[in-house]
Order: structure tokens, then C-alpha cells, then sequence
């Protein structure tokens, strides 16, 4: 007779393919979804704020291709303080259809004189700073737009920026930007023009701006029509439309605002000089990508975090991943152990290509390797001592740096065993923070896909250029021991998180996407694509359906602090997948909301249409026509 024991056991033999079918439903089918997907078929513009999608929305109207439109989106964000500012960073991959080919844009600004390890390391710090001055590198995103705009739109100048000129005049500010300068202030304090700028109320007991306010930036204003002036007399003079921006260009990066530029960061302790921005250039760049079952998916190379999730794509590849139901506890397990190898790599072989030594990107895209680095996931547990794996033979080399991996660790010192050790808040804020994104896309087969960021709340204004000045120094390593390839020097990009995304099938666009969210933003973004490709969600779906973060990486920001085994899951994960987590070595915490927020447009070309999806919370919005 069989036992009660044997009975039970033999039923959960036959409820598991049941369960495995029920959690291989995408949960997203079983909902209407929080947000409406847009359905476009002319254009699509999704940005992060509600006036950006806008400004977008009016260029297409008046004629723009998805170039211009992404231009006057980047500008009015920027100008919205939308986690950056003018003087931050500009990141974008452009699908061109005249040439079927992805364009990559590198307009990371670059350390200034006198930023070496032994500089900081004199003052105490461990890394460069997370605010000040000394945090700057040089401004990106105003050469970043003008270039895109030369090389690829077809407006001038003047109509992209007319947004953002009319918004500096004054805009109701959104609450979200209004609180953060509040909650800033005694940081804002110390810089004076930025204290003139951001608390339009000294000395009341809310000394920032109101929601719904008018804020109001003169010195920007006077700063962005320079650039229409100089345009608007290159063109009076017999220069083209693409020569007249570039006019602009050179004013910005070797005239009277670069010279501003570098007074109000040197007053203030800051170490830019002349030279730095007239010798920094925008980058034109061919990206990397792989072929991920049929898909190509296109990242910019080692100077930002892309090519991991294309390493973690290769990893997977090997896994059947569709079978193990979605988010159900191996599936989330197996992504967990897949990141965590790919992002190992990024913190020991990213760093700028164009600074030696030579990053060994075509060994780490290798498929050789991933399926290498797969074998070394183990099926039950959390693996914390995770290192950095050694994709040199996979191009035919030997490593330079076995040494330095010899003891290389993601353990905080804290914490010998491996053992989780929380972020404190400010450093967690980092671990999320910063970043918009920006897509946008038009009938005659443009595409961009754009992760601006840099010079967000609270940002140093220099001078009477009304520019935030870039936070991005204080992704800098200062030991070659942590990351050989990201060591702070003139002239140097660091390392940044800033990953747009661009998907192609059979040569044509699959799918446009990006994130904000600092080190989750691949994360977040591999996610999503699995989602679509995997577990068959639309658009709208995969932006809101729930995710997961790992912290076993080193945050890109402050202190580069890990947390081994710190998982984030949904609050809405059911108790059987929580138990099962943290029987297999994770540290669980639980969040409301965990999908980015992401941005998205796929191509419906069944249809001749586009979907635009865009998560449900934060201030995302999108404009589809």
C-alpha cells in the first residue's frame, strides 16, 4: 500500500509541468496592462518627462526626421534638469535606413588637466568626488546634439532648440525636479550660482521652487541663443545647413561659453582648462553587438556598461530558459548567476577604447566564452566570490593582468564571507539614479535611441553659462588593481553606466530601448528583451512586468561598493519563489516597482506600424502619431 508520504511526493511529480505551464504565461496576459501601449504609424517620441515627449512632438509636426525630433527631446530634458543637464553626458545608437546600418554616438566628456590618481588620492578621497566641481568632466550633451543634428537631421539648430530656448525663458516645473532641489539644498548652498539658480526662496522654510512654478534660467537662455546667433550668422555668411551648426559647435567648445565655462569651474576649485574642451571631440562610432536567436542587438562599446548585457545574452543562450517559466525561482536564479559573470567582466575590462591598454572586447563577446563562463554557474546556490573570468585566449592572447585578478574581489572589506552589507541610502540613490532616456522614430525608417545624463540635481553652475555642470568623475577608479582599464587621466572617459539599445531582424529595426537606473539599467534591459523574445509580452507588457536587481556588481557610484547575494524582487513575487531564493543564498528585499522605468518602441512589420511602451511609474511619457 502506498504511503501518505509517496502519495504526496508522487503528486508533485505530476503538478510540476502544470506549474511550470502556468508560470511560463507572461503575467502581464492575465492584466490589462496599467498604461496603454502607443500605436503610431508616422512617428513615436518617448522621453522621460511629459514636456520632452512633447518637444519631440512638435518637431515631428513641423517636418523633422526621428533625429531632430530626439535633438529637441534631449535639449527640453536637459533644460528640465530631467537628471541632467547641459552639461552632462550624451550616449545614442542611430539606425540610418540609407545605409541599413546602427551609428553609434560617443559624446562622453573626458577628465580635465590635473585629474590623476595621485591628485585625489593626495586629498584623501578613494575615488573622485560624487558632487563639486571635481566630479565635472567636460560637457558632452551640447556637442553630443550638435553633431547628431549635423550629421543626420535635417532642421537647423535653431528650430530644435526653439523648445528648449522658450522652456529656459520659463516652464512650470514637475514636482519631481522642484523636491529633489529642496531636498539638495545645503549642497546647493555652496556653489553660489547654483544657489541663485535653484532656491528661488532664500531664506523661507521651502526655499526650492513649487510645483507648478515658473522656473526660470536667464543664463541659459542667453547661453543657448549665442548658439542660434552664431548659427543664424554662419548661414547669412553662404555656410550650409550642417556647417552652420558646427559653427555653433565651435563657439560652444573654443569661444566665449567655453571661456565662461572654465572661469566658473576654476573660481570654484575646479580643475578644467581651455584645452580640455577645444581638444574633446564627439566620436562616430561602430557599435558591437551579437546575434541573439536571430535577433541583432547593437550596444556602444567598453567606455559604458553595453556590451555586458550582450555578454550576458551569449551566457544565456545556452539555457532553455522559456521552459523554466517566467520569474519563477531558476529562471531568476539563472539570470542572477549569468549578470553576475558578465558584470564581473565589466568591472575589471571596461574602460575608454581610445586610452590603452586595449580592452579585449572581441574575446568577451566571444560565444566560446560565454558558454565557458556558463559552465562555471552552479544550478543551487548564489555563487558570491564571482570574479572577473579571462577572455584573452578567446582572441588568441595572453592576459596582461592574471596578477591583479589573482586578487581581485567583489567582497567589501566588511564583509570577508561574502555576506550582503546594505547600501547606505545615498549610495543606493546612486546605484538607481541618473540617467533619461530618449526614443524616437519616424515612417521613412529613422531610429534613435539616446541615454543622456550628468549634471542632475544637485549640480554645480559654472559661472554665467547656466550649465550644470557632469557628475561622471566619480565613476574613475584611482588603483589599476580594481579596474587597469578605468584609471582617472586627462583626457580620459570614465567607465559609464549609460546604455541605449538597438535590436535589428533580418537588417531591419526590431526594437529601440533604454532605461534609467545607473548599474540596473542592463539589468533591467536584458529583462525586458527576454520578456518580448522569450515569453512572447508586447511592448507595454514587458516595460511593466516585474524585474529583478542584483547588487553583486561594483556600484558605479561613491564608495564602488558590492553587496554579494542582495537580491531585489517585485512585491508581488509569491512566497514558494521567496522561500526557494533564500534557500539558495540570497538576501532578499522586495520593491513595488522594479522595471526601470523603460522606455521601448518595436516594429510592428506586419502592420507598417510602431508600439511604443513605457513603464508604469515615474514621469515617462510618449507622443505617437
Amino acid at each position: 500500500m502506498m504511503s501518505l508520504k509517496m502519495r504526496i511526493s508522487r503528486m508533485a511529480w505530476i503538478l510540476l509541468p502544470i506549474a511550470a505551464m502556468v508560470l511560463a504565461v507572461p503575467p502581464a496576459r492575465a492584466k490589462r496592462t496599467e498604461k496603454p501601449p502607443l500605436h503610431g504609424r508616422h512617428w513615436v517620441a518617448i522621453t522621460g518627462k511629459p514636456l520632452g515627449a512633447t518637444a519631440g512632438a512638435m518637431i515631428f509636426q513641423r517636418g523633422g526626421n526621428a533625429v531632430d525630433a530626439a535633438c529637441a527631446m534631449l535639449g527640453a530634458t536637459a533644460t528640465m534638469y530631467d537628471t541632467l543637464s547641459w552639461g552632462g553626458e550624451t550616449q545614442a545608437l542611430i539606425y540610418n535606413p540609407d545605409t541599413g546600418k546602427v551609428i553609434g554616438i560617443n559624446a562622453l566628456g573626458v577628465a580635465p588637466s590635473g585629474a590623476t590618481p595621485e591628485f585625489f588620492r593626495d586629498r584623501e578621497m578613494e575615488f573622485p568626488p560624487e558632487f563639486g566641481p571635481l566630479a565635472a568632466v567636460t560637457p558632452g550633451t551640447p556637442g553630443g546634439l550638435m553633431v547628431m543634428l549635423a550629421e543626420f537631421g535635417t532642421m537647423s539648430l535653431g528650430e530644435v532648440l526653439a523648445p528648449s530656448i522658450e522652456m529656459a525663458a520659463g516652464y512650470p516645473i514637475e514636482r519631481q525636479a522642484a523636491d529633489k532641489m529642496e531636498r539638495f539644498k545645503d549642497e546647493i548652498k555652496k556653489w553660489p550660482q547654483s544657489r541663485r539658480l535653484f532656491l528661488t526662496h532664500p531664506g523661507e522654510r521651502r526655499e526650492a521652487p513649487r510645483a507648478g512654478e515658473i522656473f526660470r534660467q536667464p543664463d541659459l537662455r542667453a547661453t543657448l541663443l549665442k548658439l542660434v546667433e552664431t548659427e543664424n550668422k554662419a548661414r547669412a555668411a553662404g555656410k550650409n545647413r550642417k556647417e552652420a551648426i558646427y559653427a555653433a559647435y565651435e563657439r560652444f567648445y573654443r569661444g566665449d561659453i567655453a571661456a565662461e565655462f572654465v572661469r566658473g569651474s576654476r573660481e570654484l576649485g575646479g580643475l578644467h582648462t581651455l584645452e580640455d574642451l577645444a581638444n574633446w571631440e564627439v566620436y562616430i562610432e561602430e557599435p558591437v553587438h551579437t546575434d541573439y536567436k536571430g535577433i541583432e542587438v547593437y550596444k556602444l562599446t567598453t567606455w559604458v556598461q553595453g556590451p555586458v548585457l550582450l555578454q550576458t545574452l551569449n551566457i544565456l543562450e545556452n539555457a532553455d530558459l522559456a521552459s523554466m517559466g517566467f520569474n519563477s525561482a531558476r529562471y531568476i536564479h539563472t539570470l542572477y548567476q549569468a549578470m553576475n559573470l558578465a558584470f564581473a567582466d565589466r568591472d575589471f575590462y571596461y574602460g575608454d577604447p581610445y586610452f590603452p591598454p586595449e580592452e579585449p572586447i572581441r574575446g568577451l563577446l566571444s560565444k566560446k566564452y560565454a558558454r565557458q563562463r556558463y559552465r562555471q554557474i552552479d544550478p543551487e546556490r548564489n555563487d558570491p566570490g564571482v570574479k572577473p573570468g579571462d577572455p584573452y585566449p578567446f582572441e588568441g592572447k595572453k592576459n596582461p593582468f592574471l596578477d591583479l585578478l589573482e586578487n581581485w574581489t567583489n567582497n567589501p572589506p566588511d564583509s570577508p564571507d561574502g555576506s550582503a552589507r546594505i547600501l547606505e541610502p545615498s549610495s543606493e540613490i546612486g546605484f538607481f539614479a541618473g540617467t533619461t532616456t530618449i526614443q524616437a522614430a519616424d515612417e521613412n525608417g529613422w531610429v534613435v535611441s539616446i541615454t543622456p545624463s550628468g549634471g542632475w540635481i544637485p549640480a554645480v553652475i559654472a559661472g554665467r553659462t547656466g550649465i550644470g555642470m557632469s557628475q561622471r568623475m566619480q565613476s574613475f577608479v584611482l588603483d589599476p588593481a580594481q579596474n587597469p582599464f578605468n584609471l582617472v587621466a586627462p583626457g580620459k572617459r570614465p567607465r559609464a553606466t549609460l546604455t541605449p539599445s538597438l535590436a535589428l531582424k533580418e537588417g531591419k529595426p526590431f526594437l529601440s530601448f533604454a532605461v534609467q537606473g545607473g548599474d540596473t539599467q542592463d539589468q533591467n534591459l536584458l529583462q525586458f528583451f527576454l520578456n518580448l523574445v522569450e515569453f512572447g509580452m508586447t511592448v507595454q507588457e514587458a516595460a511593466e512586468a516585474p524585474n529583478i536587481n542584483s547588487y553583486q556588481l561594483r556600484n558605479s557610484f561613491r564608495d564602488h561598493r558590492a553587496e554579494p547575494g542582495r537580491l531585489t524582487l517585485n512585491a508581488s513575487a509569491p512566497p514558494w519563489v521567496r522561500r526557494k531564493l533564500a534557500e539558495m543564498g540570497y538576501k532578499l528585499d522586495y520593491r513595488k516597482h522594479t522595471s526601470g522605468p523603460i522606455n521601448a518602441i518595436y516594429f510592428d512589420r506586419e502592420n507598417g506600424t510602431m508600439w511604443g511602451g513605457s513603464s508604469n511609474h515615474g514621469e515617462d511619457y510618449g507622443i505617437a502619431w
